[in-house]
């Protein structure tokens, strides 16, 4: 609900990227975004697809690096800084402009730092807004739906937002600029402890001190450890962001979830299969011509095959009449869920992906990093920017439990819960799901999208969706969820000892 390499491990592939990505564009063609594509194309030479041959048409995306001046670092020098961030994705570049407000020096590793992010995101306005990040998005909705069934369609009073890549990142370029970020490009190879400091090594023969090492690089990370065996359960999608001859979508509204399979009714083997593996499609419309459209696999676990999305995919377009006659990117997602903490504390710090702030049942991520991230840069302040210095294991235990509270390992584990609840139920038990669960009062059912909400809040939303639901959905329930339940008690129980 975004560009993988296959097979999937554990550990995941490196190029696996959040549920929020998302690809889209603002206006067409005239102002394709971030001036990617010439305006100079000529759109009728382009020859359209065929129903079910749109996959054959390639993205037409390329590559793009910024234009900024950045401060970089001198490799050659010896002394040793005070935080190094491996990765300059959203979450690596939001941290170290955190960081380094309190003077503190940073420097990001990353192999090509002015490369514009592969990744797409789409978040709730009210997020950002609250982040003071509404400036970043380029196109928004007021409302989005959920479709459940051919007979039943949930409209939420919730404006969402697809973010631009290039103002985000321009913006968070230019806050690491102007309290002295420095950027050393290269790939970090190894890390290695000494009591008090880290050094890095990377594959252009550098060798950096520092001392306290962050990894934002994403969830193929190496450098993260875990002393848990690595469960995770895996959300994959297929998108394309398009040119289409038409489309059946309002365009004041968001698509979140189409839960509907009446595209399948001629494809029994592909019904059935989605009758135990659900997928859903999920449409950001920009106009009555340009369209992001991803048919996505909530979470399975073994997870569902990428070839198997695509055809769900192709005979739901072909359904709803949808001809592509251009692909202008597309999107290969696979996003581990759930799963374990990494092992807390430990040597290397860990931010994003790699530190577990996925959302276990949405896949959800971007928002929650940006929010996070300035509560670990004040835990980093306290101990590297005072004048008693704290470092080596006390500095590691500090900002591991600093992002990793009590409190908030216990909504994760509530959480990841949901997860373990979802992979349990066919596709009508996950429509019965969200029917229930989008009736909610809506404080809940936004706060536990964008946990935010507290363990006491968790409960009551439990209790309540158990009384919305219906009967067939309260059997599921109790005839599923108890060995989640016991699995996520057994776990907060641990952690208490």
């Amino acid at each position: 609900m975004g560009t993988l390499l296959w097979p999937p491990p554990p550990p995941p592939p490196p190029s696996v990227i959040s549920v929020s990505g998302r690809r889209s564009l603002s206006t067409f063609p005239s102002c394709l975004p971030e001036n990617r594509y010439s305006r100079g194309k000529v759109c009728s030479n382009i020859q359209s697809s065929k129903f079910d041959s749109f996959l054959d048409l390639k993205p037409e995306s390329e590559a793009e690096l910024l234009d900024f001046d950045l401060r970089w670092l001198d490799s050659s020098c010896k002394s040793c800084l005070d935080v190094i961030i491996i990765g300059a994705g959203p979450a690596g570049l939001r941290l170290a402009e955190q960081v380094s407000r309190y003077g503190i020096h940073v420097c990001c590793i990353d192999p090509s730092p002015l490369s514009m992010w592969p990744n797409n995101y789409g978040v709730w306005v009210d997020e950002f807004e609250g982040l003071g990040l509404e400036d970043c998005l380029d196109k928004t909705w007021p409302m989005t739906c959920v479709r459940i069934d051919d007979h039943r369609t949930k409209y939420l009073d919730r404006a969402y937002g697809r973010v631009s890549r290039k103002r985000l990142k321009m913006k968070l370029l230019e806050i690491c600029a102007a309290y002295g970020v420095q950027f050393h490009k290269a790939k970090v190879w190894k890390v290695e402890h000494q009591e008090f400091e880290s050094l890095v090594e990377c594959d252009d023969g550098s060798k950096l001190r520092a001392n306290l090492v962050v990894d934002a690089s994403g969830f193929a990370s190496t450098f993260i450890e875990y002393d848990k065996p690595r469960n995770h359960g895996y959300q994959i999608a297929h998108g394309i962001l398009a040119e289409v001859d038409s489309h059946p979508f309002d365009l004041d509204k968001m698509l979140l979830m189409d839960w509907r399979d009446s595209h399948l009714g001629n494809e029994p083997y592909i019904r059935a299969g989605n009758s135990s593996l659900p997928t859903f499609l999920y449409a950001m419309p920009f106009n009555s011509n340009l369209i992001f459209l991803e048919e996505t696999s909530l979470v399975s676990r073994p997870m569902l095959s990428y070839k198997e999305v695509k055809r769900r995919m192709v005979a739901r377009l072909r359904h709803l009449g949808i001809r592509v006659r251009r692909v202008i990117e597309d999107e290969k997602c696979l996003i581990p869920m759930g799963g374990p903490l990494p092992q807390i504390p430990q040597s290397v710090m860990a931010i994003g992906g790699t530190a577990g702030l996925v959302h276990p049942s949405t896949g959800y991520m971007v928002a929650k990093t940006m929010a996070l991230a300035p509560v670990l840069a004040e835990t980093i302040r306290e101990c590297l920017g005072s004048s008693r210095m704290i470092r080596g294991k006390p500095l590691h235990h500090r900002v591991w439990n600093g992002l990793w509270p009590s409190e908030r390992r216990f909504t994760r584990e509530f959480y990841s819960f949901g997860m373990e609840t979802l992979l349990k139920l066919d596709l009508n038990g996950t429509r019965g799901f969200f029917d229930a669960f989008f009736d909610l009062d809506p404080y809940y059912w936004q706060g536990f999208l964008s946990s935010r909400l507290s363990p006491r809040e968790l409960a009551l939303l439990s209790l309540s969706l158990f009384g919305r639901a219906s009967n067939p959905s309260r059997f599921d329930i109790i005839t599923k969820c108890p060995a989640p339940l016991v699995k996520m008690m057994g776990k907060l129980a641990f952690e208490t000892i």
